[in-house]
C-alpha cells in the first residue's frame, strides 16, 4: 500500500490528538471527578441547597430597604457585588493604609465625586457603629470618631512644627473628634480641597474593650462565606431572643448546635452557619 503523504498524516495525527483529548478531558475526567464528589461529598457536591437557600453561600438578613431583620441573625458584611453575588465573588482589596476619605461634593464634576468614596477605615467603623446600636452595645473601636469615620488627621506642613491640621474625614461643618493636636486646632474637612501635601495621622483614641468582632465589620476573601464567629453569633443572642420572646439560654443553644469545628480538627476558628441557624429558629 502506498505511503500516505506527509501532509495528511500530520493532519490525521492532529484529528486522532483533538478526538483522544476531548474524551479524556471532555468526558471521562468530569465523569471521574463528578463520580468522586458524589461518593465522597454528596451533600456538598450537591450545593447543600435548602428551601431558603445554600449551606455553602452566606445571604443577607435584610428588609427592602437593606434594614436587618431584627428576629433574624446577620451575616457579616460582603464585597461581592451588591453582596453575596456568586457571579461576582471578590473581596474588596483595599488595605489596611486605606484610611482616607474622598468627601461627598455637591459641586463636583461628575457622579463620582458628588458621592464621595469611604475609605476602608471608614467603612469599619461605620459599621462597627452600627451594629453596637442595633445590638445595644458599644460600637467604638481604635481610631474610629464617635460619629462612624475614621478618625484621621492631615497636619500640615508634612514634616516640622504643625501649623495646621484637618479631619479629613469629617465633612464641615462636623465637629472634629479631637479639639486639637499639638496645639494646633483641628478643622473640619472641606468637599473638593486636596490635602494630599499633609501627613496622615491616624488616631487611635483611648478604646480598650472593643464589643463588635471583627468579622462582624470585614468582609471575607470570597464575600460568600457562610459563616460568622462564635463571638458575633453571642453577640447577637440577645436581641434575637427579645424579638422572638424565647430564653436567651435557647437561643444559645441553637447557636452551639449550629457551630462547626476548625478545618481538619486545627486550621481556622470555630464558625457558625447563620443561615442553618436561622432556619433552625424558624423551625422552632
Amino acid at each position: 500500500m502506498e505511503r500516505l503523504p506527509s501532509w495528511i498524516r500530520q493532519h490525521l495525527a492532529a484529528v486522532r490528538a483533538v478526538i483522544v483529548l476531548t474524551l479524556v478531558t471532555g468526558a471521562i475526567y468530569p465523569l471521574l471527578v463528578t463520580g468522586v464528589a458524589q461518593a465522597v461529598f454528596n451533600h456538598k457536591a450537591n450545593g447543600s441547597m435548602t428551601d431558603k437557600g445554600s449551606e455553602l453561600i452566606g445571604q443577607k438578613f435584610t428588609d427592602a430597604d437593606g434594614n436587618p431583620v431584627k428576629k433574624y441573625f446577620q451575616s457579616r458584611p460582603s464585597a461581592a457585588g451588591d453582596g453575596y453575588d456568586m457571579l461576582s465573588t471578590a473581596a474588596s482589596n483595599l488595605g489596611p493604609e486605606d484610611v482616607l476619605d474622598v468627601l461627598p461634593d455637591p459641586n463636583g464634576a461628575d457622579d463620582a465625586a458628588k458621592e464621595g468614596k469611604q475609605s476602608l477605615l471608614t467603612q469599619v467603623c461605620a459599621r462597627s457603629k452600627a451594629i453596637g446600636e442595633l445590638e445595644g452595645v458599644s460600637g467604638a473601636r481604635p481610631f474610629c470618631a464617635p460619629d462612624g469615620v475614621g478618625a484621621v488627621l492631615k497636619v500640615f506642613p508634612a514634616i516640622g512644627t504643625p501649623t495646621r491640621a484637618v479631619s479629613v474625614n469629617q465633612a464641615c461643618p462636623a465637629q472634629p473628634f479631637v479639639a486639637e493636636f499639638q496645639g494646633v486646632k483641628v478643622e473640619c474637612g472641606k468637599p473638593g480641597e486636596d490635602y494630599a501635601a499633609g501627613r496622615t495621622v491616624p488616631v487611635r483614641g483611648n478604646v480598650t474593650d472593643v464589643k463588635v468582632p471583627a468579622d462582624a465589620v470585614t468582609a471575607s476573601g470570597s464575600g460568600l462565606d457562610p459563616h460568622i464567629s462564635v463571638a458575633y453569633a453571642q453577640l447577637q443572642a440577645a436581641r434575637v431572643a427579645k424579638e422572638r420572646g424565647k430564653p436567651v439560654e435557647a437561643v444559645r443553644k441553637l447557636i452551639a448546635d449550629n457551630t462547626t469545628g476548625r478545618a481538619l480538627g486545627f486550621m481556622g476558628e470555630p464558625g457558625v452557619n447563620v443561615l442553618m441557624l436561622n432556619l433552625a429558629l424558624d423551625k422552632e
